[in-house]
């Protein structure tokens, strides 16, 4: 069987290869994976995808079929592509590196490791494709349903992104990130089952569709399911239709000791139908009945229908949430880059500065204000003592914009994962993750969390960092 394993980029297999014939197969390694620009133009991002990267990389094997197909690819000279002892290596892999990761809900920001892989050079860099591909794409979209849940007000925003999502493996993966960001439902029943969360939907325009008459299927649908029942009323005319309808049903299951639970408005202007529809409803006496919203809804169309009076109760977000469009936001742009080698620091120039890596094992401290918010983070070399005084922070990519900072109160971001391919880390349940996440966003400053022109975090190097990778700058350019 074809397994995971294969599921990388092959110059991650070509440069293990060469590695292995260059006499590096005893090489160790340091890599960070960070992204450098906030997604969305956003002033934050929340980390997510970790266990999933994690399990990922300690559960890659190569089996025979694998072994198999490698073994049939050929250089553009018709010899084989590799060699039979790097095959052989194959056959016995196992990662055995270490790991370090920011929690799953945690706010990130540019320029800081979501994680660090340490370990034999040839496994750090084999597990390069992988933890980008979890990383990268469950950090967006949480980010994204973060973002929604923020423009809603904290309200109740249902994932319906299934039949629009990336594949089948990008569905899961959508749903278990919208539901860190801020969803509180799907209507993905697998991802319902697998991952403990609650499964919602209502019906679509076809069940209307499939009756003589637009009362009729609300009766139907009422009939078959008195205890969970939600009309979508826009199938003919809103207001003419759908809603005294459905405010006919509502009536007829309250008699019968039932509740209409909510209508749904799937077209026309939000904001507009959704004051006359509540304004009928409360009139009829169904003033519990829940209004829901959909239609190519994102953060700023919840916005707008809001600032507009828009009475929305629960949100059905698809397409923008699980491919997470926007305005630059179809990928994170999260890169993996070595910075030791053999326990040496390590640096990559660049002429564009902000692609210059940070050299060296770090920590991340997060210093949060006296008002309980969060000030700055500081990255750290991994033997500097930032636990008293004053602390300087540098801009990695313009030295001339410096903070100081005094803060008491100071976080370590990075927690041990993995221990010479040991799980260590005992991983939260989504739950907790949202918990997290929720407790996060309360920690971070109105500044960094609105939609338009967002304020900078600070994210700097320390000075003892600053200086190392100044030094080894001007050794490299000498």
């Amino acid at each position: 069987m074809v397994t995971d394993a294969l599921l990388t980029d092959l110059y991650e297999l070509t440069m293990a290869a060469g590695y292995l014939e260059q006499g590096k197969a005893g090489d160790t390694a340091t890599f960070d994976l960070y992204f450098r620009h906030n997604p969305f133009r956003g002033g934050y991002a929340i980390a997510a995808g970790l266990e999933d990267a994690v399990r990922a990389v300690i559960a890659s094997r190569f089996s025979a079929e694998d072994i198999h197909f490698l073994r049939s690819l050929r250089t553009t000279a018709g010899t084989p592509l590799f060699s039979e002892a790097f095959l052989d290596y194959l056959a016995q892999y196992r990662f055995s590196g270490s790991v370090w990761a920011i929690p799953e809900g945690t706010v990130v920001f540019p320029n800081e490791p979501l994680m660090q892989v340490q370990g034999n050079l040839i496994e750090c860099q084999m597990a390069e494709t992988i933890l980008l591909c979890h990383i990268n794409f469950q950090t967006l979209v949480a980010t994204k349903a973060a973002r929604m849940w923020e423009a809603s007000g904290h309200g109740t925003i249902i994932e319906f992104g299934l039949r629009r999502a990336h594949g089948p493996n990008g569905a899961m993966s959508a749903s278990r990130a919208a539901f860190i960001g801020g969803t509180d439902a799907t209507s993905n029943v697998k991802g319902a089952a697998l991952l403990g969360m609650r499964a919602t939907g209502t019906h679509a325009h076809s069940w209307i569709q499939a009756f003589p008459t637009e009362l009729e299927a609300f009766q139907a649908f009422a009939r078959s399911f008195p205890e969970d029942c939600v009309l979508l009323v826009d199938t003919y005319d809103v207001l003419q239709s759908g809603v005294p309808n459905a405010i006919r049903v509502g009536r007829e299951l309250q008699a019968q000791g039932h509740r209409l639970l909510g209508i749904r408005l799937d077209s026309g202007d939000l904001a507009f139908l959704s004051k006359r529809v509540r304004e009928m409803l409360d009139q009829a006496g169904l003033d519990y009945v829940k209004i829901v919203a959909s239609n190519e809804l994102d953060e700023y169309v919840i916005t707008e229908i809001l600032a507009q009076g828009g009475k929305i109760d629960l949100w059905g977000v698809g397409t923008k949430l699980v491919t997470a469009s926007g305005d630059e936001g179809s990928a994170l742009g999260g890169v993996y880059k070595m910075v030791e080698h053999n326990g040496q620091p390590k640096i990559k120039l660049s002429s564009n500065p902000e692609k210059m890596t940070n050299p060296g094992f770090k920590r991340i401290v997060r210093f949060i204000g006296d008002d309980g918010l969060m000030e700055a983070d500081a990255l750290a070399h991994k033997s500097e003592e930032v636990k008293d005084g004053e602390i300087l922070i540098i801009d990695p990519s313009n030295p001339l914009r410096r903070k100081k900072l005094n803060a008491g109160v100071r976080m370590e971001l990075l927690r041990p994962i993995l221990d010479r391919g040991e799980l260590i880390y005992e991983f939260p349940s989504l739950n907790k993750i949202r918990s997290h996440r929720i407790d996060q966003l309360a920690h971070l400053h109105d500044s960094y969390r609105r939609l338009h022109m967002p304020h900078e975090y600070k994210v700097g190097l320390t000075y003892m960092l600053w200086r190392q990778k100044e030094q080894m700058f001007d050794q490299e350019m000498v």
